[in-house]
């Protein structure tokens, strides 16, 4: 899953949320004496959800339809479409509207950017000015991310093509999301229990 589902599963709590979102730009190792226990726990969150949906064989059949051309860039290209239905499916999932729920995280960003990695902190700045998260509900905006996701790539992805398949495929891959995604849901609710202090 990308940002939008990684800060959504994380419920109410702002601590769990960042560190949920910094989950790929911190290691595990470098945690203890840097963060809060909230946060560390936001990290740990973070892999398991990811750990979760890469063996999950909902979203295997999502990547099975990408990979004869994008091999194992598939997988990043189902989480940026997976982002793409949960925004649009957003009233579905929650009650705050997707702008305001945007708003918010920005403004806890804004507020907790000492602890930010660099690299976080660096794409904080082009996220919030192109509202990333609200983006996500349009074609164009995954479109742009996944382009800007290519050009950074050492070799050449071609995720900047996958909107084709997005368009192609559209009702599977929705109906999949549609599957998938209360499951992990539940999964990430029933983690977050059983992880508390």
């Amino acid at each position: 899953m990308n940002f939008l589902a990684h800060i959504y599963l994380s419920g109410n709590d702002p601590q769990l949320a960042i560190g949920n979102f910094i989950g790929d730009f911190v290691k595990a190792g470098s945690l203890v004496g840097r963060y809060e226990p909230q946060v560390i726990k936001g990290v740990a969150l973070h892999r398991a959800i990811d750990e979760y949906t890469d063996s999950h064989e909902v979203v295997q059949k999502s990547k099975n339809r990408l990979r004869p051309k994008y091999r194992h860039y598939s997988g990043v290209i189902i989480d940026m479409f997976y982002d793409y239905y949960l925004a649009k499916n957003w009233d579905t999932f929650h009650k705050t509207s997707l702008p305001k729920f945007a708003e918010q995280f920005y403004l806890l960003l804004e507020e907790n950017k000492e602890m930010l990695p660099e690299k976080a902190l660096y794409m904080m700045p082009y996220m919030i000015q192109n509202n990333w998260l609200l983006n996500y509900r349009k074609k164009e905006g995954i479109h742009r991310a996944l382009s800007g996701m290519s050009r950074r790539t050492s070799f050449d992805s071609k995720m900047d093509e996958s909107i084709v398949e997005l368009s192609k495929y559209d009702v599977q891959f929705e109906n999949e999301f549609m599957e998938f995604f209360p499951q992990l849901k539940a999964f990430s609710d029933t983690w977050i229990e059983s992880h508390q202090n």
